[in-house]
């Protein structure tokens, strides 16, 4: 399938949906977990990235039984930070995305990606090629949803001021944006091409391919430019201060 949007359409606004907190490997640190509201001139909604599945905000056992606690444990995830309930917060339903960014394959992007099939999903053709979600560690519990996938492999501009790249590494087929807008300017939404600060001088150790990890991520950095606004995928001293739902980045 391929993606067309209007090329007067431009991006004007940036949300940050707030999907909870989660503790990884028994206290390592503990992280927020982000997805990102996108929205265009011409109306149009682009949801990136899609938070936990939705079943662990009621039944805590389904995530013991899909392999979690190898990964660490959520220490707040409710209803109303799953994907769908922190849309219903800005008034908005999963009906009302138009376009799902997938930046890769682990269950805290993943997971609520079932919901969004009405909506086509951009993602890279070889994070898709991955028989089932990456979810973490040996753990694959998930399938993919039946969808309209668009499949990408090299830098892909959606509309004016929100381009995708490919940033291999965390996984194979890592997927980042980078974004221009009216006001706050350059924006890199790095997801876990740069996981945390402290990823580039620990080595990205916890990335597939630590070499490609750091090529990549030195990419973004130099696309974004001195004055860029960087958020990471998961840092913790960064998500106290983001700007999140219902204020923006316009």
């Amino acid at each position: 399938m391929t993606l067309t949007l209007p090329l007067d359409d431009r991006l004007v606004r940036l949300t940050v949906l707030d999907l909870g907190l989660f503790e990884v490997r028994g206290g390592e640190r503990v992280i927020g977990i982000p997805a990102y509201l996108l929205e265009t001139a011409l109306g149009r909604r682009i949801l990136f990235d899609t938070g936990f599945p939705p079943a662990y905000a009621t039944d805590p056992g389904i995530a013991d039984r899909d392999g979690l606690p190898a990964f660490g444990r959520l220490i707040d995830f409710g209803p109303g930070q799953t994907a769908v309930g922190a849309l219903a917060s800005l008034g908005l339903t999963a009906g009302e995305i138009d376009l799902v960014i997938l930046s890769h394959g682990h269950i805290d992007h993943v997971g609520s990606l079932g919901v969004f099939t009405h909506a086509p999903i951009v993602m890279t053709g070889l994070e898709r090629a991955d028989p089932r979600p990456s979810y973490f560690g040996s753990a694959r519990p998930m399938d993919w949803p039946e969808a309209q996938y668009v499949l990408i492999d090299q830098d892909t501009p959606i509309c004016a001021g929100l381009l995708l790249v490919p940033t291999p590494g965390h996984t194979p087929g890592h997927l980042s944006a980078i974004l221009d807008l009216p006001e706050t300017g350059r924006v890199i939404l790095a997801a876990d091409a740069i996981n945390r600060a402290s990823e580039p001088e620990e080595g990205f150790c916890d990335a597939v391919d630590p070499d490609a990890a750091r090529t990549s991520a030195a990419r973004l950095l130099e696309m974004g430019g001195s004055g860029a606004v960087l958020i990471w995928g998961h840092e913790p001293t960064q998500w106290p201060g983001l700007r999140k739902a219902p204020a923006g980045y316009a």
